[in-house]
Order: structure tokens, then C-alpha cells, then sequence
């Protein structure tokens, strides 16, 4: 993916003992929502034609890039679920283009835990729900270890380019780059909204749970007085009113899905774990330059 473009597209591959080899992968096309466009027929037609020529054509997930590791949303978990329930192998990998430019590789796959499937697919995301199941963000996701393996060509590719002249001063001070000021202040820049998404999340639930404790109240006072009213008619000689539906007279409030927050809550620990990354790497080469300059100093 180049620029601010995000893509998405199918991994290829098949299971050999304990793990999962992807070999293949093609992406979705473009395409306008007002085009008549059928992507499952897509994704057939394409692995039709690879399997005629002899390439793998298992389907074993799906990939997708993202900016600043900003990718744990409900759609993603809703296609992670969906490709998880038909194929139980499939992973997803995501993949950061305006990281690995800075040096870092950031290919990472991951799967939605048994938990987190079971918790999904009974689609009941209320506070009571998630307590009952022990789901956080922690237990939302497991990352599975990738082990990247190139072939022979593009191994010796990779020889030849390291082989390739370089200047002395590019050579030997390119390792130092300190130029990760800029990542790291988009990086904090992301997880302040990320917070202020969450402090307005907390600020609708705390509105649901006063307007619930009112309602209570009004409930309360409203069976009290009812059956102050029955008391009376009984000792007139009257009969007592009927029971009635207290539902019908106060409409449930409902209660607002949890999993929103769920979700941010684990995109926040997404973005700690990459400023902690950022943030360690860039001490160790402070540390090391202000050593290479005391040394020149004293030389």
C-alpha cells in the first residue's frame, strides 16, 4: 500500500502439521458502491485460475493495511468472526507501510480467541454479558508468530542490493537515523482521540446508568402508591385494582452495547505497545550517539 491508501485482500496458503503457511495472496479490487460488483464471484474466478496453474489456492484468511496500527474496529472483528466460523484456521495479517518505511517491520497476524468467538456470536454485548463471559481487551485477540521465509531469488536480490555501493557516511551513520520524533507524535496524536472516543463512551454510559436509577425510583414510588391504593379499597370493601404491566407503563431504557468500548480500550493498548517500541529504540540510539560523540570528542 503506498501513500494513505488502505487495502484489503485474500491470503493463500495450506495448513502443514501446527502451522499455517501462507504462499499466495491477491487483493480486492476498487470498485464504486454503485457498481455491480459481485466480490465472492471475484474470489472464486481468481482462485479457479490459480489452482489452473498449479499454485496454492486454499483460502486461509485475509490481510489489510493500516496507518498507525489503528485497525481494531467493529468491521474488523465482524470479518475476523465471519472468516474464523467457515474456515477455523484463518488469520489476519496487518500490515503498516508508514512504519516499515521508519525501519520497523510491522507484519503482524492475528486470530479472535475461542472466548471472544463464543462472546460474538451469541451478540449479546451488554455490561451483564461481557462479565459473565470474563472478556477484556486483553482476551479479544491472540497474536500468532509470523516466521517470514524468501525464496532463493529473492534472496540473491537481496544480497546484490546489500552489496550495492553505498557511500562511507550513509554506511556507517545510517543506523543512527533519530528521525522517529514525527511517528511518535502521530502515534500520541492517535491515542488522544482514542481516549477522548473513550471518555465520551463513559459519559453515555454514565448518562444510561442515571437515567436507569431513575426510572427505578419512579418505579418504586409507583408500586408503593398502588398498593397504598389497594389497602384502602380493601378496608372500604372494594376490590383491589388488577395487577398491571409496570413495563408498559415505564418503557425499558435500553441498555447500551459494550463492545464499542471493548474495542477502543484495546486499540489504546495497541497504540501504548507501539509508542513503547518507538519509545526504546529511540533511547538505545540517543545512548548510542551521545556515546559515538564523547568518544570523537575525546579522540
Amino acid at each position: 500500500a503506498g501513500g494513505t491508501d488502505l487495502v484489503q485482500g485474500v491470503l493463500l496458503g495450506l495448513v502443514v502439521d501446527n502451522r499455517l503457511e501462507i504462499t499466495n495472496c491477491f487483493p480486492f479490487p476498487r470498485h464504486n458502491e454503485e457498481e455491480d460488483f459481485d466480490e465472492v464471484q471475484y474470489q472464486m474466478e481468481m482462485m479457479r485460475n490459480l489452482r489452473h496453474v498449479n499454485i496454492d489456492h486454499l483460502h486461509v484468511g485475509w490481510y489489510q493495511s493500516t496507518l498507525f496500527g489503528s485497525f481494531i474496529s467493529r468491521a474488523f472483528v465482524d470479518s475476523q468472526f465471519n472468516y474464523q466460523h467457515s474456515i477455523e484456521e484463518s488469520v489476519v495479517l496487518i500490515y503498516d507501510p508508514l512504519r516499515t518505511t521508519q525501519g520497523f517491520v510491522a507484519l503482524k497476524a492475528y486470530r479472535l480467541t475461542p472466548k471472544m468467538m463464543d462472546f460474538y456470536r451469541d451478540g449479546d454485548f451488554t455490561p451483564e454479558a461481557i462479565q459473565a463471559a470474563s472478556i477484556s481487551f486483553e482476551s479479544m485477540f491472540e497474536e500468532i508468530p509470523v516466521v517470514v521465509k524468501n525464496s532463493h531469488l529473492v534472496n540473491a536480490l537481496l544480497c546484490e542490493v546489500d552489496e550495492c555501493p553505498k557511500s562511507r557516511e550513509e554506511e556507517t551513520y545510517n543506523f543512527l537515523d533519530l528521525a522517529t520524533s514525527s511517528m511518535l507524535e502521530k502515534n500520541l496524536r492517535q491515542l488522544m482521540g482514542c481516549v477522548d472516543e473513550v471518555a465520551m463512551d463513559a459519559n453515555r454510559f454514565l448518562n444510561y446508568q442515571r437515567q436507569y436509577q431513575k426510572q427505578l425510583i419512579q418505579k418504586q414510588q409507583y408500586l408503593q402508591k398502588r398498593q397504598q391504593e389497594n389497602q384502602q379499597r380493601v378496608s372500604k370493601g372494594d376490590t383491589a385494582l388488577p395487577e398491571e404491566d409496570i413495563n408498559k407503563i415505564f418503557k425499558p431504557i435500553p441498555t447500551p452495547a459494550r463492545l464499542d468500548s471493548l474495542l477502543l480500550a484495546g486499540q489504546i493498548n495497541n497504540y501504548c505497545h507501539q509508542i513503547e517500541e518507538f519509545a526504546s529504540q529511540s533511547f538505545g540510539k540517543l545512548f548510542m550517539a551521545d556515546s559515538l560523540q564523547s568518544k570523537a570528542k575525546e579522540s
